[in-house]
This record gives C-alpha cells, structure tokens and sequence, in this order.
C-alpha cells in the first residue's frame, strides 16, 4: 500500500486555507516548519483553551486528494490545502490506516498516525454544507470522518510534490483510528 504526495501546504498565521509551498520541512517532535500548528504542545486553538499543556498529536495533517473528486461530485470545489492539510496524498486509503501507522515520505522524512481529523463548523464558513460531505454515517449508523488524518513527525525531511509515501504497519492487533 503505497502513494505519491500531490501538494505540499503551509501556513505561520491561523487561518482556515494553507497556501501551496514548492516544499515543506518536517522537523521531528515537532511538525511543518514555520506553520503555526507546529510544536511539542497542542496549537489548535480549540485545544490550547481546553489544555495548553497536552501533546500534539496533530502536528502535520495529511489528506487525500481522492475527497476533493468525491466532494466535487456533488457541487463543492476544493483544492490542496483548501481544508488546512499540509500533505495531499494519492492513490493511499488514509482513513483506513490504524494508529501507529509510519509513513515514509520521499527521502527522509517519517510521520506517524494518530489519528483522524475531527471536522469542524470551519468547514461550512468556507463553503456552506460541505461539513456534511466531509462527516456523515456509514450503513451501521457509525460516525464516518473523512477530513483527513494527523500525525506526528518521526524524523525529519523535506517533502515534495511527486514524493513516494511508502505505509509501514505497526504491529498487530491494529487499532482503528478515531478522532484526535
């Protein structure tokens, strides 16, 4: 189970979009460096007013490229970095993966899954009642999340566009992932 990086975003203000970048920088422990979401402590300002002092688990945020067809399907335009990631991917079941999952990123550069992005009412801000194609339920009645995944950074690198992503399981039993 493989993919390729399509985009690579960052952004050192709050703010919801991230602009593309020819290249990011992943620094280990502490996530994409000059982005504001970057450091040992959480950074989201949810989190900070909740507990300043709880690790980020959300230090570089990855998204798949597939969501912006399905989600174009039904009228709405998104493009990378439009939901705030800082990694697009393709060709890779993001949400599929279990915690504890490493991926490989280029030459270098290695993140771990924590867990899944919990979509918030930002998204509707951006363009109105795409939160719904981006949380929904699946046939059981479960809460499906499909805005992406978080991570923390392993070891460092730069990361490109058209860079391998290569998935390294962790041991089993595998833990699906939830929200983080």
């Amino acid at each position: 189970m493989n993919g390729t990086v399509t985009a690579v975003s960052s952004n050192g203000v709050h703010s919801f979009t991230k602009p593309d970048r020819d290249s990011i920088t992943l620094l280990a422990g502490l996530g994409v460096e000059g982005d504001v979401h970057a450091g040992v402590t959480v950074k989201h300002r949810s989190r900070v007013a909740q507990d300043p002092t709880q690790p980020n688990l959300r230090q570089v945020h990855l998204m798949h490229e597939e969501l912006f067809a399905e989600v174009g399907a039904e009228g709405f335009e998104v493009r990378p970095g439009a939901l705030g990631e800082n990694i697009t991917t393709r060709g890779l079941d993001l949400l599929a993966l279990p915690v504890g999952t490493l991926l490989r990123i280029g030459g270098a550069a290695v993140v771990e899954v924590t867990g899944l992005r919990n979509p918030c009412v930002q998204i509707d801000a951006f363009q109105q009642g795409l939160l719904k194609q981006v949380v929904g339920r699946d046939e059981a009645g479960n809460l499906v999340r499909k805005a992406g995944i978080m991570s923390v950074v392993r070891t460092g690198g730069t990361v490109r566009p058209g860079d391998p992503v290569t998935v390294e399981l962790p041991a089993q039993p595998h833990r699906p992932l939830d929200r983080v």
